[in-house]
């Protein structure tokens, strides 16, 4: 009843015709009020855990209510219910849990999981987000804990983009997990055995899909989120030309960090050709981000090969470099002629990039040396912090803000505070937020019924969500909208992908018939 229920804003007719006059108390209460009800105890809460408990349990038993909520000041709830707050409550979720939201698939059900499916109640199914819980933000192998985020994400998808809630469903493929320490945990919540892989995970999630598609369609919506790098590329370039699906922390992630770079070009006056680039990670984030960064350079008008060339990469072992032993075929795409190195300190003194991007969750990569020498290469150095959550943050704003003398570009993963610098200035740093991205692409994929997306899509959101940044929001060293028109945002997005998905479509069908 969650979807229906309002609580004491029910009329005295409703009342009557719901069989449940008399079961409230007799005042009648908008929803306005209700929100303040609410307010006054989320206010009365120690910490964001606690926060996150309550918010959960509103959407439980009063889910118009828990979005009006939501909705009245995006920026103040979103950190609770997503980035940072979900990773949290993911980690405390056997504490947390109150009440199954979403189906738990389990690598045991192979065989007939269509039966499963058939078990929860709704029948109009538009987005599905799925994890196997194996690398949630930057915290690891959370296993069935990982639930938390397919739950966050589509409330975004309803806040933020309008979908509505009943329309959306979360999904955990539990194949087990490899985290002792949950395998031990007497509040674990899922599989208690190690992580199922190689052919019987393919399987599992072959049959999910179809079974997903037999039941809703194959214009439902399949969201990954926070598969492990090797199972992420995978499945991504097993299922997109196959299915209606993208993978978030791939492409999402991408658009959201691009839209970044696009809007620090009119600060900096120069093209996305003209910058050279430094990963500090090269995971499906970095490639993600790296290959939209090609595709816009190729806008401009430079060759892919060229600006493959003006991207770096640093992961566990180091530079990524050309003749280095055991590279991925993703990473040997970006390993170029150089010397060995170790250190992310010595590559930034060798590489001199003029943006920094780090989504390895390594919290402080970013030390004082390198800011300072980021500083010392570059007028305007451009540091990206963007791993979640704030804990594997690559370094604050305040940091970065300080030791580059105000004049560093920064966003992060994580929301930071407004910094005000020595000569008066405050700066309210830009926070990468994927849920600028997911929310608006679902919204145009579910409204125009669309059966693939191509990653040009993530290149035309990033495009949008730059061109809502204004000259007074660079100035205050803003790189993103600010949250609170983020439905806006996602409007715009979704209008823009209806449309160049359903002209990429009619092409599509005219060829395929050829």
């Amino acid at each position: 009843m969650g979807e229906n229920y309002k609580g004491m804003a029910f009329s005295l007719e409703e009342r009557l015709q719901l069989g449940i006059h008399g079961l409230l108390p007799p005042c009648f209460l908008s929803q306005d009020v209700q929100v303040l009800r609410v307010l006054r105890n989320y206010e009365r809460q120690k910490n964001d855990l606690d926060r996150y408990i309550l918010l959960m349990g509103l959407q439980d038993r009063n889910e118009k209510l828990f979005y009006k909520l939501l909705t009245s000041d995006v920026e103040r709830f979103m950190p609770i219910v997503y980035t940072p707050t979900v990773g949290l409550a993911c980690q405390q979720y056997g504490l947390a849990f109150r009440r199954p939201r979403g189906l738990f698939i389990t690598i045991h059900d192979r065989g007939h999981i269509s039966t499963v499916i058939k078990s929860w109640p709704e029948d109009d199914i538009k987005a599905v987000v799925v994890t196997d819980g194996e690398r949630i933000l930057g915290l690891g192998d959370l296993g069935s804990y990982g639930m938390g985020i397919p739950v966050g994400k589509l409330a975004l998808y309803t806040a933020c983009g309008g979908v509505r809630p009943q329309e959306c469903l979360p999904v955990m493929l539990d194949v087990g997990t490899d985290n002792e320490e949950l395998l031990k945990d007497p509040l674990y919540i899922g599989l208690r055995h190690r992580r199922v892989r190689g052919k019987a995970y393919d399987d599992l999630v072959e049959e999910f899909m179809k079974a997903v598609t037999d039941r809703y369609g194959m214009t439902c919506l399949i969201q990954f989120e926070d598969f492990a790098n090797a199972n992420a590329f995978r499945l991504l370039n097993k299922y997109r030309s196959e299915y209606c699906t993208f993978n978030d922390d791939i492409q999402g992630t991408a658009a959201v960090a691009v839209a970044g770079l696009l809007a620090t070009l009119r600060t900096t006056k120069n093209k996305l050709s003209d910058h050279t680039v430094l990963f500090q990670g090269a995971g499906e984030a970095a490639m993600g981000i790296a290959d939209l960064i090609i595709m816009a350079m190729e806008k401009e008008g430079t060759s892919r090969e060229v600006a493959t060339k003006k991207i770096w990469m640093v992961d566990s072992k180091g530079l990524i470099v050309k003749g280095r032993s055991s590279l991925t075929h993703e990473k040997e795409r970006f390993a170029h002629p150089h010397k060995e190195m170790k250190s992310l300190d010595e590559v930034v003194k060798e590489i001199k990039p003029t943006a920094l991007i780090g989504v390895a969750a390594i919290g402080g990569a970013f030390t004082e040396q390198i800011l300072k020498d980021m500083a010392v290469f570059n007028k305007q150095p451009i540091i990206f912090a963007l791993s979640n959550p704030t804990s594997k943050a690559e370094c604050t704003a305040e940091q970065c803000y300080r030791l580059t003398e105000g004049r560093g570009i920064f966003a992060s993963g994580s929301p930071f505070n407004p910094v005000t610098l020595p000569d008066g200035r405050t700066l309210y740093p830009g926070q990468g937020n994927n849920s600028y991205v997911f929310p608006g692409v679902a919204l145009g994929v579910v409204a125009c019924g669309m059966k693939h997306i191509s990653d040009d899509v993530f290149l035309t959101t990033a495009e949008i969500i730059a061109e809502q940044v204004s000259d007074e929001h660079l100035k205050e060293g803003r790189l993103y909208p600010p949250l609170q028109t983020i439905q806006e945002v996602s409007v715009k997005i979704a209008v823009k992908v209806s449309w160049f998905l359903t002209i990429t479509d009619v092409f599509y069908r005219i060829f395929s018939k050829n």
